[in-house]
């Protein structure tokens, strides 16, 4: 984990709850489940404890209003199997105008996490928008501004002027078992302050093909459309997750929800706060998971660690001399048991840091050092343009250049994702599509995509020239 300044100073509203210790004591008798003299919280102490969690963590709660975001693709509404068709319905509420592929207005959740009016949610509540505003559960409104948004973690972060606020701190999330009780507030169907109470249901899941970067908190608190970027809260008042998505039939609650980790997203709200931006670790491998197969093929004891299947020349991991097959089984001295805990502790490792690996290479045990670079050399985050056509690039490294079958002589940035709805996906843009051009200035990093971005002739439209196998057009963007 990055090593980076955090805020420790508490609100009194949101400061960390006492709660009461009521409890009723079992006497011993024939007719006892529990051990003699056990003490077993009555119905009436267990209840206080989630009123005290009421009291003191809904004020700093915040329902958001986004104007002019990015409305929900119609094969996004689509009440499909989630575990067959591998669907997450987010939280982006309802729409003024359902059937609409156009921009629209959309909602959420957020809150407080500073007195100074930083407020967390996701950043797909607020994608797009041009006007967003903040509801408290008094009825007051306050106008809000984007700081900063990731969507490689869906973390947003908006300003609202004022002081004072109520706030809540983020808790460590990797502190939480299975079984523990966790509360989340939000605004489901616009329903502000709404509070339900369930258990973490798992931890550490991954794979899900919600985010880039995933490590989710799964649970069973009812969370429903317009949850998304409220709280999940412990019983001691501190934040352990980020509402974010759920799995769903019907696009209603059906039991399990996943949450961002406060880990996770205090390491990205710190950046963002700072800097604006986020910077990642850069490793430069391309990785496998080891499952059975490569297990026996390698003569390895266990099914663990990641396999590079190639490491991008020049990179911090060639320089350090990692090679294709070598087996990384360890970091830091933490065994590598999944592939995708081993690249979120990569990615949200400061640039610069000194990396320990333990490889197998050949049956050989070696140690490497490894230095990592930047992953904004090879991979950026959402810029105010990007975010606001929808789509994420990375420039055309090797690598890239390899899969996608782009020469030696070719410029550009590469578009990884394209949001469903968004006006890059309305005007026909794919992912693997090779920018060249933006508004008649070329680019061939994201930097100059940024920077070309910045003042365009039109503030209304972007021009982008981009190039798909052997074909070069333009593409007038209207943005929202």
């Amino acid at each position: 984990m990055m090593s980076l300044h955090w805020i420790t100073t508490l609100c009194a509203v949101t400061s960390l709850i006492a709660l009461p210790s009521y409890a009723s004591t079992q006497s011993c008798g024939t007719d006892s489940t529990a051990p003699c003299g056990a003490s077993i919280p009555s119905p009436t102490s267990v209840s206080k404890m989630f009123t005290a969690v009421a009291k003191q963590c809904t004020p700093a709660v915040v329902f958001i209003r986004a104007e002019g975001a990015d409305d929900i693709a119609d094969n996004e509404r689509q009440q499909t199997d989630p575990f067959t068709d591998e669907f997450f319905q987010r939280f982006f509420g309802a729409p003024h105008k359902p059937h609409k592929k156009s921009p629209q207005t959309s909602q959420g959740s957020g809150f407080f996490v500073t007195s100074d009016g930083y407020v967390m949610t996701n950043a797909h509540v607020v994608s797009g928008a041009n006007k967003i505003t903040v509801n408290f559960d008094d009825g007051k409104e306050l106008e809000a501004t984007l700081v900063g948004a990731d969507t490689h973690t869906d973390i947003a972060i908006l300003k609202v002027e004022g002081k004072n606020f109520p706030f809540l701190p983020l808790g460590n999330s990797d502190a939480i078992d299975v079984g523990e009780w966790v509360v989340a507030i939000g605004s489901p169907f616009q329903l502000q302050a709404s509070l339900t109470v369930g258990v973490v249901s798992a931890k550490g899941r991954q794979d899900l093909q919600i985010t880039d970067l995933e490590d989710f908190i799964q649970t069973d608190a009812a969370i429903n459309p317009g949850n998304s970027g409220g709280p999940l809260i412990n019983l001691e008042g501190e934040v352990i997750g980020i509402n974010t998505a759920i799995v769903s039939r019907s696009g209603g609650y059906m039991g399990i929800g996943f949450a961002i980790p406060s880990n996770m997203a205090k390491n990205i709200m710190t950046q963002i706060i700072d800097t604006g931006s986020v910077t990642r670790g850069f490793l430069g491998v391309s990785l496998q998971p080891v499952d059975k197969d490569i297990a026996d093929a390698f003569q390895l004891e266990k099914a663990e660690g990641a396999l590079v299947s190639d490491v991008v020349k020049g990179s911090p991991a060639d320089k350090a001399g990692l090679k294709q097959g070598d087996i990384i089984i360890e970091y830091n001295g933490i065994p590598v048991k999944a592939l995708g805990a081993f690249r979120n502790e990569i990615s949200l490792t400061a640039p610069g840091s000194t990396v320990k690996l333990k490889i197998n290479r050949k049956g050989k045990v070696l140690a490497i050092n490894v230095l990592l670079g930047t992953a904004n050399d090879s991979m950026a985050t959402s810029g105010a343009c990007m975010q606001r056509l929808g789509i994420d690039v990375e420039n055309l490294n090797p690598e890239l250049r390899r899969q996608l079958g782009y020469s030696k002589g070719e410029e550009g940035v590469v578009i990884t994702k394209v949001k469903p709805g968004s006006p890059a996906a309305l005007a026909g843009i794919k992912p693997g599509f090779l920018v060249i051009a933006i508004n008649h200035k070329k680019v061939s990093t994201i930097d100059e995509f940024d920077e070309a971005a910045k003042s365009p002739d039109n503030k209304q439209r972007v021009l982008l020239l981009i190039k798909h196998g052997s074909l070069t057009r333009f593409y007038s963007i209207k943005l929202p």
